[in-house]
């Protein structure tokens, strides 16, 4: 059978059959933008959104991503900490249990001055944890701006 169709805004005819069917350009999103912030790191313990009150997430809703990617980029080579805080959550969106599951304990944060860095939340397996808190500290130096970017991966 021949079938016609739109391709890249033109017009395209094509025969189909079970052995050559019609060509499916798969259109869903896999991938969600779930933050894009600056966050000024001190000495002082605090989240990517400049939270120090240890039970918000930095964020919530996230049990649809099988992995977090986080993209940043450090103006210091300052020596820094991070830690990766995860919890689930019943269906009104309260945390099953006081506290956090530690899923990465506080770890120097790679790279040097004016450099881009990648990592990836859970860095094996799968997360599918509700709510996440990531955490920055600088252990040395002087406090500078981290910029970060987190997309959840389905």
């Amino acid at each position: 059978m021949t079938i016609e169709y739109s391709r890249d805004d033109q017009r395209t005819k094509e025969t189909v059959s079970p052995s050559t069917p019609l060509p499916v350009r798969d259109t869903r999103r896999l991938v969600d933008t779930l933050l894009v912030a600056p966050t000024t790191v001190t000495d002082a313990n605090r989240d990517l959104l400049e939270s120090t009150s240890t039970e918000l997430p930095t964020l919530d809703g996230c049990m649809r991503y099988r992995k977090l990617v986080w993209f940043y980029f450090r103006a210091s080579s300052a020596d820094t900490t991070y830690r990766v805080l995860a919890r689930a959550t019943d269906h009104n969106g309260a945390p099953l249990g006081a506290g956090w599951q530690e899923i990465v304990p506080a770890t120097p944060l790679p790279g040097a001055a004016n450099s881009w860095g990648r990592i990836e939340i859970p860095a094996s397996g799968d997360g599918y944890y509700d709510q996440y808190r990531i955490e920055v500290q600088r252990t040395a130096g002087s406090n500078y701006t981290l910029t970060s970017k987190i997309v959840g991966v389905r």
